[in-house]
């Protein structure tokens, strides 16, 4: 149970920000206040509704005033990322100081290369010029060439009035501009040798977070500090993991290494000037002989091919070559030459571990080759199998940790979840050292009475080549009712196209439509202003879109969301459960799609007010044995087949939205 100083700075918070009292909020607050104290770890499912943030922060105060250490909060999305620090941790320290309590010091705080390098931005012999010239015949011809300049010439205009150099002040920037423009913690070649050291914004960030009392920061920063051992994070003893849901695959996606013949070949451009000749040869025939070997690769590899495993031997052993030379070579006296000499280096080393790191790679590690989009060489990549044990060893050994999401359970369990976050052993249901709870504290919504799930029952089963055109004709039907005021999401490209055209026909209707590589955040901006449009997108707009009220008042499903079955890393767990006698689609598989699927369906309700429909166009929700597995972990809408009763609900919505806005 939570100190009563923390119920009273509950109750502060909650009205100094106009709220109400939530017997949810409450409950949350006192399990997360009770793993802080006692050091302990604490899964929450907060559903929607529940004021998840304040019931995690307000024990996170409560336990910085109480003497406690630092308490870094990481989440998936740089939307809650921003919310969190120009929305909700601002309206928590003013509700504080309105009473008259000491409010927080908090700080935010990226990957270094999300922050602008003003060595490289400067540099005479770099300036970004280097990595642009090289990657231009990869970007479209001179039209290409043309928005890579244009691009650079925006960070430097931006580099002359920006404060924090933060990527994101920026918008969308083509990620090989940017990359010309920073540096990683591993390239950095330091503050104290640096001409820049006392100007730099990612040290900025860091002194500023060092003095914080809460640190929000990002799921890769996190996975990179507690598994990696890379010291990215100031101390701390408390870390809170919002959006937990998706921690497993976003530290995965952290921790994966790449090596392709493009970064081979790019490693030797910096580092032709600084060897010798027979080196950088060595280097240059590695990449040549790398090439060769993933030619005809594609997908995941049991085994190496000798014609691979060759060929990383050679690698490694002329890039190991190399790093002997640089660090035989006497000091540089220039630091701006010594800080490109250690972008050398550290682009080099990562290619020697990570070609030593494939040909070590055993049984709880994964290896693949993928082709990529057109115009990129393959690429190899090797990841570990699970996360669980580097999590266990890396995150929870070494701090207290709170993960929240509204989607932790599958069907009321939290079992998945917790063993691929390593609190549960993965073969067996015994818990990992260290004590823990695990709550649903519901919602404070009426799912029933305010929406209803609509299953296509009567749909064609969906195939591999799109939306079946009785999908689509249901699709409109049900956006046409519902006046707009559409949240549409396909699992595909294939499918937005396919949606896109078809809405293109549709009368009165404003469609937007996501396009490869859209932002998400205008796009949503747009949905929201304006009440009778239709947004259609894919994987990107399933989670943290929050739009409430007429503007949405239907959420359009194609499918279930199952994973692909070419993944590597879910081909490799679904293997290791069937050599346990076990059912890999069902164990791997279905829980994937269980998550995404109720955060899909989570757009709707989003307040008190909202009403609506959740429709699936995928009748293997409705006839499978599965199906009613991913019911279970959806939220409790009123269910129903029927398609005229979806239609006649959005209708009798639709009308009402209109007298009201007529008013």
């Amino acid at each position: 149970m939570a100190t009563p100083e923390t119920r009273r700075l509950l109750e502060l918070v909650v009205a100094g920000i106009g709220g109400e009292p939530r017997e949810g909020q409450q409950r949350m607050v006192d399990v997360v206040a009770d793993a802080m104290s006692d050091g302990t770890h604490a899964l929450v499912q907060a559903g929607t509704g529940t004021g998840k943030s304040v019931g995690y922060l307000v024990p996170a105060i409560s336990h910085v005033q109480a003497g406690g250490g630092a308490v870094v909060v990481a989440t998936a999305t740089l939307a809650l990322q921003h919310q969190l620090v120009s929305r909700d941790l601002p309206a928590v320290n003013a509700a504080l100081t309105e009473a008259g309590e000491q409010s927080v010091d908090f700080a935010v705080l990226k990957g270094r290369s999300n922050y602008l390098c003003l060595q490289r931005l400067n540099d005479p012999a770099d300036a970004g010029g280097d990595q642009l010239e090289f990657d231009s015949g990869l970007a479209g011809g001179a039209a290409g060439q043309g928005r890579l300049e244009a691009d650079a010439a925006r960070v430097r205009e931006w580099s002359e009035t920006t404060v924090e150099g933060d990527r994101d002040e920026l918008g969308e920037i083509d990620s090989r501009v940017w990359r010309s423009f920073s540096v990683s913690a591993r390239e950095c070649v330091g503050a104290a040798k640096c001409a820049f050291g006392t100007e730099c914004f990612a040290e900025s960030a860091r002194s500023r977070a060092a003095e914080a009392d809460i640190v929000v920061t990002n799921h890769a920063l996190l996975a990179l500090h507690a598994v990696e051992q890379i010291p990215l994070l100031p101390d701390h003893d408390v870390v809170v993991v919002d959006e937990g849901h998706e921690l497993v695959d976003r530290a995965t996606s952290a921790v994966t290494s790449e090596l392709g013949p493009n970064q081979v070949t790019r490693a030797l451009t910096g580092a032709r000037r600084l060897v010798s000749v027979e080196s950088a040869e060595l280097v240059d025939q590695a990449a040549t002989g790398l090439s060769d070997a993933l030619f005809n690769l594609d997908g995941r590899l049991k085994e190496l091919p000798e014609s691979l495993r060759s060929a990383l031997a050679s690698v490694r052993d002329a890039t190991s070559a190399v790093l002997s030379e640089l660090s035989g070579s006497g000091a540089e006296s220039d630091p701006d030459a010594t800080a490109r000499k250690a972008r050398v280096r550290s682009a080099v080393e990562d290619i020697h571990d990570t070609a030593a790191d494939v040909l070590a790679a055993g049984d709880e590690s994964v290896v693949w080759v993928s082709r990529g989009s057109l115009g990129r060489y393959p690429a190899l990549y090797v990841a570990p199998l699970s996360m669980a044990g580097p999590l266990r060893a890396g995150l929870l050994s070494e701090s207290s940790v709170v993960v929240t999401s509204a989607t932790l359970t599958l069907g009321g369990d939290f079992g998945y979840v917790g063993r691929g976050l390593g609190l549960l052993d993965e073969d067996r249901d015994s818990s990992s050292p260290g004590g823990w709870s695990a709550v649903d504290v519901g919602s404070p919504f009426d799912f029933a009475k305010q929406g209803i799930l609509y299953v296509a029952a009567d749909l064609p089963r969906p195939g591999r080549d799109g939306p079946s055109p009785e999908a689509l004709a249901a699709m409109v039907d049900l956006v046409v009712a519902a006046g707009g005021r559409s949240l549409v999401l396909y699992s595909s490209w294939r499918g937005v196209e396919a949606a896109a055209e078809r809405l293109a026909d549709a009368p009165q209707l404003q469609v937007l439509v996501q396009r490869r590589g859209d932002a998400v955040g205008p796009l949503v901006r747009r949905f929201a202003e304006d009440p009778t449009s239709v947004l259609v997108g894919t994987m990107s707009l399933w989670q943290g879109v929050d739009v409430s009220g007429d503007s949405c008042i239907l959420v359009v499903i194609d499918r279930i969301p199952f994973p692909r079955p070419d993944d590597p890393l879910l081909q490799a767990r679904a293997d290791k459960v069937a050599a346990s006698g076990g059912n890999g689609f069902v164990s791997v598989s279905v829980p994937k799609a269980a998550l995404l699927l109720a955060q899909g369906a989570g757009r709707l309700i989003r307040s008190p007010h909202d009403r609506g429909v959740v429709a699936v166009l995928d009748s293997r929700l409705a006839r499978s044995g599965y199906g009613a597995a991913l019911l279970r972990s959806m939220p409790p809408l009123w269910l129903t087949t029927r398609r005229d009763v979806a239609i006649g609900a959005l209708e009798r919505l639709a009308a009402a939205a209109t007298t009201g806005a007529a008013r």
